[in-house]
């Protein structure tokens, strides 16, 4: 239950960067603060840009037994020895991507503000749902989800829950309490540094 355990962190990558320069980056993270998986999620298709990042953060997260997942691309996970995949699209994929990579890999969903994407992508295998964003953004539709969501979620249903989306430290003190792990990307990666920015952020978890 989210209720007896601290949230756990979850990173998520800016949407391009230089794999080498943000490799030690997300290293010196990673040596600061307990991180339980990154999200690869950059948003070009270039297939050797995304293998390079893949290799490189990889390499960062095993060295200290962080879990790392990709968005999206199912079959690069498995060819970059990645542990699973994010999908976007709620339920929709969940299926496909668990037959193609095992019981053993981690396949996440995100569902948005759906608790009917949410249970579908439950029942379907998914290891984590994913809801937001939970703080106020003119991205999108400008829908949050609410922390009713995650509360009924996390009284109801045994799938681990992440929020994510526009965190703040309100937000995170907020919801600390209903669910299990928060997704950290752009709200530390625009600072100088982002060791500081992440710890701040979470200051709520004491």
């Amino acid at each position: 239950m989210a209720t007896e355990d601290r949230p756990q962190l979850y990173l998520v990558t800016p949407p391009a960067f230089d794999p080498a320069p943000f490799a030690d980056r997300l290293a010196g993270v990673l040596d600061g603060a307990e991180v339980a998986c990154i999200r690869i999620a950059l948003a070009t298709t270039d297939e050797g840009t995304l293998g390079r990042a893949a290799d490189m953060l990889r390499a960062v997260a095993h060295e200290r037994d962080v879990a790392i997942v990709i968005d999206r691309h199912v079959a690069l996970a498995e060819r970059h020895g990645l542990d699973g995949v994010h999908l976007p699209d709620g339920a929709r994929n969940v299926r496909a991507a668990r037959k193609a990579l095992g019981n053993d890999a981690i396949v996440g969903a995100f569902c948005g503000t759906s608790r009917h994407d949410g249970m579908n992508a439950g029942e379907a295998g998914a290891d984590y749902v994913a809801f937001g964003p939970v703080g106020n953004t003119p991205l999108g539709t400008g829908e949050t989800a609410p922390e009713e969501l995650f509360a009924w979620w996390s009284e109801m249903i045994e799938v681990p829950v992440v929020a994510e989306g526009a965190l703040t430290v309100d937000r995170v003190g907020a919801l600390a309490p209903v669910t299990d792990f928060f997704a950290v990307g752009e709200e530390i990666w625009g600072a100088d540094d982002a060791l500081a920015a992440l710890k701040a952020l979470m200051a709520p978890l004491g």
